[in-house]
């Protein structure tokens, strides 16, 4: 399959080849990949009655239903551009989003109040928003999926010629650790180059079916989940929201190849009193991502789930992955490193300065690639310090390649703590404490210290009916590292605070940690 194709191409060579296969399954209903191309043209055509037109920028607050899907491929089909949003969001984050991408329409869910949340945008003359349609819920003076559906039926389907290398497909919000959340611009292109790579590097095919518990809002559910998916010709599991015993329900059932998640998602799995009893016996693999996953997790995963799991690296702005573990590494590599360059991506470590350093040095992590964004929208301040002349982007991220081109995270180089001049990378630490056997979850952060300059601090989570103290937990570590990269103080939680995608909010974890070490505190 050609990276020349547009994201609704995709869904349409899906169509020609498996009309009859089910496409979506989301926990109530069913479509065929038939049902689904009949049902994103009719959207694409109302959409286009009501104004809708190419370049058009389009809010969809929808969960992991069926919907969503139908939105995404009408969307493409149309040459409009999707913006997903995570439906948790409140009054503030919508405004701001609402108010830096212009959109002019959102489609929404009755659950989160987001109907009249929005409802003051389109009365203000000011404002790009001029409709709102609703999904799986009627109300007076708007349009619900449904009835345009009905609208879509009674005209002839329509296509915009798009160029996948130059018309942008979506803008994804960052989640914004460090200061206000910036619109990475991903074109056809950047998106369908990627779903390719995954499926290929998977070796999925139409009998494959993936399930997808991460959010379909988020770079991880719309690249590798749906795109990979409908690349192949395979069958989508949606989830509205993760729990694991659903997850583990879903994957007997409806005999599940293929499962994505972040690291959390599995270790809840194999700690869930329903994993003996469950089938997993269709499992084949699934990538591991956001997080770093300690050796004995990946382990598990194989011997108690029998899928061979692949680690991978990437971030919105490359349209996800940009490395892949391989299904012959051992659990070892696949737990301490990211794997190998993925196919058509370029992976350098640099320095300060900007001039590539050796194997094993450390430096920023930059890459080049056909997943590579084309910018965020409405900053070129912020898209010139990430993306240079010759398309390299800065990750941000520190690591190392070693002799054999495996590439290893050592953590953001925004995190980095330099205790009374010596650096601690908070994942070298994070990593060494996966590994004990009483930890479910771990983080570092750097906290003021009027004497060191910053000091660290464990946040722990500990698995059930385990117990630790600060004392234990220092003389794990001390003889596995030096004694300055040692926790100053360590915390024990119940929760950690974590975005939509399942990674710990280090930011708002700091600031918790502040708060209780107050006194402690120099």
């Amino acid at each position: 399959m050609t990276n020349e194709l547009t994201v609704f191409q995709v869904l349409d060579r899906s169509y020609h080849l498996f009309p009859n296969k089910e496409a979506v399954y989301d926990g109530k209903k069913r479509i065929t990949y038939s049902e689904l191309k009949e049902q994103v043209d009719q959207l694409a055509t109302a959409l286009k009655q009501h104004g809708i037109q190419k370049g058009d920028k389009i809010i969809v607050c929808v969960p992991g239903w069926m919907e969503f899907v139908v939105i995404y491929f009408s969307l493409a089909k149309l040459g409009a551009i999707m913006i997903p949003a995570n439906t948790r969001y409140r009054s503030e984050e919508l405004e701001y989003i609402v108010k830096n991408s212009k959109a002019k329409a959102a489609f929404v869910i009755e659950e989160f109040n987001h109907l009249h949340l929005l409802q003051p945008f389109i009365s203000d003359e000011n404002e790009s928003l001029q409709q709102i349609f609703t999904v799986r819920f009627h109300k007076t003076g708007f349009n619900s999926f449904g009835q345009l559906l009905a609208i879509g039926k009674q005209q002839s389907a329509v296509e915009e010629i798009i160029t996948p290398q130059d018309d942008v497909f979506a803008i994804l919000y960052t989640s914004g650790t460090t200061g206000k959340p910036k619109g990475a611009m991903l074109t056809h292109r950047n998106f369908v180059s990627v779903a390719i790579m995954v499926a290929e590097w998977l070796r999925c095919n139409s009998e494959d079916v993936f399930l997808v518990p991460v959010p379909v809002f988020h770079i991880f559910g719309m690249v590798p989940s749906i795109l990979s998916a409908v690349v192949a010709g395979s069958k989508l599991v949606l989830m509205e929201s993760y729990k694991p015993e659903n997850a583990l329900h879903l994957i007997e059932t409806e005999r599940v190849t293929v499962h994505h998640g972040v690291p959390t998602m599995f270790i809840l799995e194999l700690n869930h009193q329903a994993l003996k009893e469950t089938n997993l016996s269709t499992l084949r693999t699934g990538i591991i991502a956001a997080a770093p996953c300690p050796e004995e997790v990946i382990k598990a995963i194989r011997k108690d789930m029998g899928c061979e799991v692949i680690v991978a690296y990437g971030a919105t702005e490359t349209s996800s992955a940009v490395t892949f573990t391989s299904f012959d590494d051992p659990d070892d590599l696949r737990a301490q490193t990211v794997g190998t360059v993925a196919p058509e991506v370029e992976i350098k470590i640099i320095n300060e300065q900007g001039n590539t350093l050796g194997a094993n040095e450390v430096g920023e992590i930059v890459c080049k690639g056909p997943g590579i964004m084309k910018g965020y929208y409405e900053m070129q301040e912020q898209t010139l310090e990430a993306l240079d002349q010759e398309g390299w982007y800065r990750t941000g991220d520190l690591g190392t390649i070693d002799e054999n081109g495996y590439i290893r995270i050592i953590g953001r180089k925004k995190e980095m703590i330099i205790r009374g001049g010596y650096n601690i990378y908070p994942r070298e630490i994070e990593e060494l404490l996966y590994k004990h056997p009483s930890v479910l979850e771990a983080a570092i952060v750097g906290l003021p210290d009027t004497v060191l300059g910053e000091v660290s601090c464990a946040a722990l989570k500990l698995k059930q009916r385990c117990q630790e103290n600060e004392e234990s937990i220092k003389l794990y570590l001390q003889n596995r590292v030096a004694n300055y990269k040692i926790p100053d103080h360590i915390v024990f939680l119940n929760e950690f605070p974590i975005t939509s995608s399942g990674k710990i909010k280090k930011i708002e974890l700091q600031t918790q940690l502040k708060n209780y070490l107050k006194t402690a505190l120099r």
